[in-house]
């Protein structure tokens, strides 16, 4: 029996799919070439916005038309989560809609898997990876409820791994031929504290006001196991001095930050901490630090009560931070959050209309950026022949450094910079 898993949506969810290969190679499945060629085929779909389940349900459908005669479809994932007796009524084309950690092979067909899970999802082993690098994930769910955000009534509170499991899959990543680790976590600066306290559901916030950031810990621990490691969604409060240190001693001067927007009131409307001059102050803390930090946002427009006035000081915060990569996106109305509930609505074209406004301003700022490096020296891996990234792109989000004769995957080869190409880069052996 051959099977094929089709992933959607952010990297936890490819960390997810590749729990679930590991689950079916352990329960007699090989990996197909192809969904033609697969007896399951598996969509891993992705609910956060409208247009990511709107891309999971054309997925679906196109699995369901490309699989081979008696091969099963099933849907698993955020979307299987949160619309499972809905989709399970909605595409008789799928013979099974699974929650997290549910069995894809044994539930009778066209029935919606609703039985407690059948296993830990978060704590399966991995078939071996496939690049250099690859996304360890050391936590589930998120105690945080900002206003935009679904996540936790499907994803639940945050349960974080142990120490002992995250470095346990550290170790046979990098023994797998893994040079550099990305962790991941829908708010990796609180890892490790529902681990603490006896309560659920309160987020820390200010930690630098006292008390251990078990993150730190964790991040020089696993800097000892592998020759890169990356952290992806740091919440802005947990951005401690600690951290900080910590992030800048594993020699990937990387600080991806979940900011959404630098207006005080609408952050305050959105359930945030911060404002555009707490995130400033931080940034330059860092710069001081590594003036040659890198820097990725992401940033919400067309937020409910969204006024010139915000848009004004996110573009003044844009030109000021001088990020090197951002992502926009614009407000998406997702039942049962707070937002759903809020007034001040703003128009679908206004939000556009804010949403390239901004992105005219952070193109420029990552040109320049880009420019720059033309000349400089870098050391960059191989992430396939050709192609590579420095320090300064993580995989499959930002730009890449394309390098004629780098050939052997997995090396860190020395080069210089000889072009910017947009987000990428054009470089040659050293």
């Amino acid at each position: 029996m051959r099977y094929w898993i089709e992933t959607l949506g952010c990297p936890k969810n490819h960390v997810d799919s590749e729990k679930l290969a590991g689950y079916l190679v352990a329960e007699g499945y090989a990996p197909a070439t192809s969904a033609e060629e697969a007896e399951l085929v598996v969509a891993n779909t992705c609910a956060f916005i409208e247009a990511a389940r709107e891309e999971s349900i054309e997925t679906v459908l196109d699995l369901a038309e490309r699989r081979r005669d008696g091969a099963r479809l099933v849907v698993t994932g955020c979307m299987a989560e949160r619309y499972g007796d809905e989709l399970a009524a909605a595409l008789p084309e799928v013979d099974l809609v699974a929650g997290f950690g549910r069995s894809l092979t044994t539930t009778p067909v066209a029935l919606r898997a609703s039985t407690p899970p059948d296993f830990d999802l978060l704590n399966l082993p991995r078939p071996p990876a496939r690049a250099p690098w690859a996304y360890l994930k050391v936590a589930e769910g998120c105690d945080r409820r900002c206003g935009f955000c679904a996540i936790p009534s499907f994803r639940g509170d945050q349960r974080s791994r142990s120490t002992e499991d995250v470095l346990g899959e550290a170790r046979v990543l990098v023994a797998g031929g893994v040079r550099e680790l990305v962790l991941v976590a829908q708010d990796l600066a609180s890892w490790g504290h529902d681990r603490r306290r006896a309560g659920r559901g309160g987020a820390l916030e200010v930690l630098d006001e006292g008390g251990a950031q078990p993150l730190v810990e964790l991040t020089r621990r696993l800097t000892e196991e592998v020759e890169r490691l990356r952290l992806l969604y740091l919440y802005p409060s947990g951005l401690t001095e600690g951290l900080i240190e910590a992030v800048l001693a594993t020699g990937v001067p990387y600080f991806d930050l979940s900011l959404q927007h630098a207006s005080r009131p609408l952050l305050r409307r959105m359930r945030r901490w911060g404002d555009g001059e707490r995130f400033l102050e931080r940034i330059a803390a860092i710069r001081r630090a590594e003036p040659g930090a890198a820097f990725r946002s992401s940033f919400i427009l067309g937020y409910p009560g969204e006024t010139e006035d915000d848009q004004a000081a996110l573009l003044d915060f844009l030109e000021a931070a001088q990020l090197d990569w951002a992502g926009f996106f614009t407000f998406s109305d997702e039942a049962g959050t707070p937002a759903h509930a809020q007034d001040g609505r703003v128009a679908r074209g206004l939000a556009l209309e804010r949403l390239r406004e901004a992105s005219d301003v952070q193109d420029a700022i990552t040109a320049r950026k880009r420019d720059a490096l033309v000349g400089t020296h870098q050391w960059v891996l191989v992430d396939a022949p050709g192609v590579g990234r420095t320090v300064r792109e993580c995989p499959e989000i930002d730009g890449v450094v394309y390098v004629e004769g780098a050939r052997s995957v997995g090396d860190v080869v020395g080069c210089t910079i000889v072009a910017s190409r947009g987000t990428d880069l054009e470089a040659v052996l050293a």
